[in-house]
């Protein structure tokens, strides 16, 4: 999965997530400092939880160059043209999120996989990968993660990784084409208001 259109998909995802924790840390009154460190732990967080849990060296994450430089120069525009960025990200903000999910679920789910993981390992590898970023966002804002409340999230990311660790999904073709799946679901789940199924509890008096 070296190829150019895949190294777009998740460069879109990087900037999508560095943005959203950075407007998360903007919204919470957070420094210029924060802002950086917001958007930067949203953006790779997610990868480095990955890697510590499945035994990925961390010199894959500090491979990133191009990654960290792009999410930083996104950042910096959010701080000096807030309104500029605002009015694009209102419009392009979900379409990008979604092609981040996908693209690092995908990428998260093929690396575990590689390493002969089982699928309860490719699921989480999936999950952190393509949300966890999302969760250590909400965490250090003090907001309950986005994942265990609102529409459908984490449940594409699992979706990905069952059909890739039962080959159901094999070669590059093929993940670019769940890419465009997983990124329809996504954008369709959000437009339809899909949600998981809750439970209530009520405490008889």
């Amino acid at each position: 999965m070296d190829g150019t259109f895949w190294n777009i998909l998740s460069l879109i995802g990087t900037v999508a997530f560095a943005l959203s924790g950075a407007i998360v840390a903007m919204e919470e009154d957070f420094d210029i400092l924060g802002i950086f460190v917001l958007g930067f732990m949203t953006a790779f967080g997610g990868g480095t939880i990955r890697n510590l849990l499945i035994g990925l060296p961390m010199s894959a994450l500090w491979s990133q160059g191009i990654g960290f430089n792009v999410a930083f120069i996104a950042m910096l525009l959010l701080i000096f043209m807030p309104q500029l960025v605002t009015r694009h990200w209102e419009k392009a903000g979900l379409l990008t999120d979604a092609i981040g999910l996908a693209a690092f679920s995908i990428q998260g789910a093929i690396y575990a996989e590689n390493l002969g993981q089982p699928l309860s390992a490719v699921i989480v590898a999936a999950v952190l990968t393509g949300t966890g970023g999302g969760v250590v966002r909400d965490v250090l804002a003090g907001r309950k993660p986005g994942i265990l409340r609102s529409e459908i999230y984490a449940g594409w990311s699992i979706l990905a990784a069952v059909l890739i660790h039962f080959h159901f999904i094999k070669g590059e073709i093929a993940y670019y084409l769940l890419v465009v799946i997983i990124t329809a679901l996504r954008v369709y789940g959000v437009k339809r208001n899909w949600h998981l199924p809750k439970a209530k509890w009520t405490k008889e008096m």
